[in-house]
């Protein structure tokens, strides 16, 4: 099975002949499968691996999300079970209604199967399906009821609210409250969430997931168990369980599914309670390939160009949530080499690049952005990343180590390009040196793709084609498409983002326009004559190839945007 599986992925060229090599050795060495090898080390994408695992073991393939699994081939199996083989029943054989249809991960999954058998009384019709596939169907139909025994062992258990000391044993990882906050962080993840919001209402526990940057509510609890949902966040994140007055920053490790997650903890005291926030960080995750960020072949061609400059400074714009810190990592894991010297200041330092040095800002310690930056120009740097510009006197550190010879890439906070130059001006920084400092500027957006399996075709109206500057002809020639909802994509009709740039090369025209203090608006019609495209228009061109919606262009408000 493992050769069978390793010649089929070498004939499709999934693998190169030294990486298959690397995976036998570590078969005879380690005992494990060849499946397992490549889901660890993520060397072929996942729908791939599983087209040639249903190849080399004749199991046909399920995808979960297109068969909604009946209540009654559920009643079988156990959660904990399911999870520990990775399988889930999803029915019946339509010709023998003894035999229970049940989806693998792994056609090798034999222990698997018996235990079915055992525990189901029935025979086992084997497919084959994707793991986040299986642990997501398995979350949808068991997750509730294992997240509301937690709750009801809580209430029987009749913990007093403000014993969080309980939290503190050592063997409490069989603990309801325990169990409620873990499976509230592993259905976070598997649900693609970014953020997880415990917030306190007047008579209940509202618990809100952020996926794809919209945020959903997923469950109502009691309010007698905040103390201890909080206080159990708390301890694993290392905060002070006994201040709940002041606000608080932690963070944590998580392993889920083979993956592990970093995640940043911060609570808020407010009028019912504190809430609690936990952002959601899979660690190496910066670590992406440029072309996967959404830049289109051109918009490659002007990055790796910016990115080639020897000095200068790159400014990367954006609202929170845009997915600016992700083009900077990726920019600086493509820069980091043996003969440059990186070094980052951030607040936090949000994920770790090898070969980087990277610094964390601390305020208490009087480590401001500025203080940090005037240490870092002292460690021989040629190239330094400024997590944000928030005042003049960053700002202008920033400028004077772009102009003496090193390599700047730092953050703002505004619109679009061409507003960037305004903020600088805005915080005292002289327009001459803004000029001849900035190499480039590069505002971006992420925006939720339509969910592939549940999409259907649109006719862009009169307002939209207006809206989006389109022609008639233009508008014919679209295959614009809206969403529906479906169990793939828990029924928003959207799966994942794609980021969406607009990038201002500093040209000789645009730097005598910027020395002379000129206006936002003629800076951005000066980019747009050479060749620069708008946000709003690389929004609109998605729309129209059917890769996201119009509703989703409206809900992220390019309107105040100039048309290309």
């Amino acid at each position: 099975m493992n050769e069978r599986l390793l010649k089929h992925l070498l004939e499709h060229g999934l693998l190169s002949e030294s990486q298959a090599e690397s995976i036998r050795e570590e078969i005879a060495a380690s005992g494990r499968s060849a499946r397992e090898i490549l889901v660890a080390r993520a060397l072929v994408p996942e729908e791939k691996l599983l087209e040639a695992l249903c190849f080399v073991s004749r199991l046909p393939l399920v995808r979960l999300y297109e068969n909604p699994v009946p209540a009654d081939a559920c009643r079988f199996i156990k959660a904990d079970v399911l999870r520990e083989y990775t399988m889930v029943p999803f029915g019946f054989d339509p010709d023998d209604s003894a035999t229970l249809l049940v989806a693998f991960d792994d056609p090798m999954n034999l222990k698997g199967r018996d235990m079915a058998a055992i525990l189901s009384k029935c025979r086992i019709k084997p497919y084959l399906a994707a793991t986040s596939d299986i642990l997501i169907t398995i979350d949808r139909y068991y997750g509730t009821e294992e997240m509301q025994e937690a709750v009801e062992l809580y209430a029987q258990e009749n913990i007093q609210p403000d014993a969080e000391d309980q939290l503190l044993q050592e063997d409490i990882n069989s603990s309801p409250v325990v169990v409620l906050v873990n499976s509230m962080v592993e259905q976070a993840v598997r649900q693609r969430a970014s953020d997880i919001h415990v917030e306190p209402t007047s008579d209940k526990i509202r618990v809100r997931y952020r996926v794809d940057g919209v945020l959903y509510v997923t469950a109502h609890y009691d309010m007698r168990l905040l103390p201890a949902i909080i206080a159990r966040i708390k301890v694993i994140s290392g905060l002070d369980i006994s201040e709940k007055r002041k606000p608080q920053d932690g963070r944590f490790s998580i392993n889920v599914d083979h993956w592990e997650y970093e995640v940043r903890v911060s609570t808020l005291p407010t009028v019912y309670g504190e809430k609690a926030v936990l952002r959601l960080q899979r660690k190496k995750a910066f670590n992406r390939n440029k072309k996967d960020l959404g830049l289109t072949d051109e918009d490659l061609i002007k990055f790796d160009n910016i990115m080639r400059k020897p000095n200068g400074i790159v400014l990367v714009t954006g609202p929170t949530g845009s997915g600016k810190s992700t083009t900077m990592y990726t920019a600086l894991s493509e820069l980091s080499r043996d003969e440059v010297n990186i070094v980052t200041v951030e607040d936090p330092v949000e994920a770790n690049i090898e070969g980087v040095n990277q610094v964390q800002v601390n305020p208490k310690a009087n480590l401001t952005f500025a203080n940090a930056l005037r240490s870092i120009l002292r460690q021989d740097p040629d190239i330094i990343l400024i997590g944000e510009i928030r005042d003049q006197e960053t700002a202008d550190i920033a400028i004077q180590a772009s102009i003496t010879g090193h390599l700047v890439v730092s953050t703002l906070h505004t619109n679009d390009t061409a507003s960037a130059v305004t903020r600088l001006m805005d915080m005292g920084v002289e327009s001459y040196l803004i000029a001849d400092a900035t190499v480039a500027i590069i505002a971006q957006r992420l925006v939720r793709r339509l969910c592939p399996a549940c999409k259907r075709p649109h006719v862009l109206l009169p307002h939209e084609i207006a809206y989006m500057g389109l022609t008639r002809e233009d508008a014919e020639q679209a295959t614009a498409f809206e969403p529906v909802g479906c169990q793939r994509c828990n029924g928003t009709g959207y799966y994942d983002r794609i980021g969406v740039y607009e990038i201002m090369e500093i040209s000789p025209r645009i730097r005598n326009m910027i020395a002379a203090r000129a206006s936002t608006d003629d800076l951005r019609n000066a980019a747009l004559s050479e060749g620069m495209h708008t946000l709003r228009g690389r929004v609109g061109k998605l729309v129209c190839e059917g890769i996201t919606s119009f509703a989703e262009m409206s809900r992220i408000n390019l309107m105040d945007f100039e048309e290309e």
